[in-house]
């Protein structure tokens, strides 16, 4: 017979969303693709499924052309609904944004600063950690000495329910040889800020791949895009982009976290059941709870 064992209790749930790639209203990306409806209708999904969320985390490529107009249209469509599920936005830096239209359009700050969008938000006690890995001009992931330092700082105290730390490129290789070369620069370094600390779980995007790694002995997620998804199948020397989109759901844990891909169209039911269902189902099957 088998045993069920009793679930950790949840403590925290963050939304994740990538790589949303928002053009200004009345276009298109590329022509072809409506980043802004593939953003609500994820919005949708999140709002009307109940669930409390602590943070809206939006790891980078938010505007596809760094345009203050996008920002605006991102903002304006995200932070109502933030607001009526009570969950704040917290915004990381894309290669494919702008620091200037960014801190305008989407904080409402002085778009002068150049400098790295860094920052620590807590979720009651869990501390969500955002780092800027973005360089102007450059499609790689960059971290500088300072940020490293300020991360070794800031993670040398540890936080009651442990660490998410946020960033926009992968600090793990990914199966699309072309985007190797646009990765995190600085992954072993990050590495050994990491190992021992507290951080539960890195997330990032910028692949518009889901998958999986590790460094430092903490996991890695990497998120699927909302835009559209990448081909992780297919010859080696090419990148496709497809039709689809993906966000994240993030649960923290008190040993860990655990990070869901969910489809921004997610089909139709197969089937659908409570937990009366499922305990009777489980009693078909001989199993019964620990």
């Amino acid at each position: 017979m088998f045993l069920i064992p009793e679930p950790q209790k949840l403590t925290h749930t963050v939304i994740q969303i990538s790589d949303t790639h928002i053009v200004p209203e009345g276009s298109l990306m590329m022509g072809k693709v409506d980043t802004h409806a593939n953003l609500v209708a994820a919005l949708e999904q999140v709002e009307k499924s109940g669930v409390q969320v602590d943070a809206l985390l939006l790891t980078g490529d938010l505007a596809d052309k760094g345009e203050l107009d996008a920002y605006r249209r991102l903002r304006d469509t995200v932070e109502p609904v933030a607001e009526r599920i009570g969950a704040p936005v917290l915004y990381v830096m894309g290669n494919h944004d702008s620091r200037g239209p960014f801190r305008e359009g989407l904080l409402g700050a002085e778009p002068t600063a150049d400098t790295p969008h860094d920052y620590v938000h807590w979720a009651g006690d869990l501390r969500i950690i955002v780092l800027d890995s973005t360089e102007p001009d450059e499609h790689a992931g960059l971290l500088s000495d300072a940020q490293l330092g300020w991360l070794a700082d800031e993670l040398a105290t540890a936080a009651p329910a442990g660490t998410v730390l946020a960033l926009h490129h992968p600090p793990v290789p990914s199966p699309v040889e072309m985007l190797n070369g646009m990765i995190l620069s600085q992954s072993a370094e990050l590495a050994d800020v990491l190992r021992g600390s507290d951080v539960k779980i890195v997330v990032c995007g910028h692949a518009h791949h889901a998958s999986a790694g590790s460094i430092g002995g903490v996991p890695v997620w990497v998120a699927g895009a909302t835009a559209y998804s990448a081909r992780t199948l297919g010859p080696a020397d090419q990148f496709a982009g497809l039709t689809g989109g993906f966000y994240t759901r993030l649960d923290v844990f008190p040993l860990g976290a655990v990070a869901t891909s969910v489809p921004v169209d997610p089909g139709a039911a197969v089937y659908e059941m409570n937990l009366a269902d499922m305990a009777e189902l489980a009693e078909e099957y001989g199993l019964t709870s620990a």
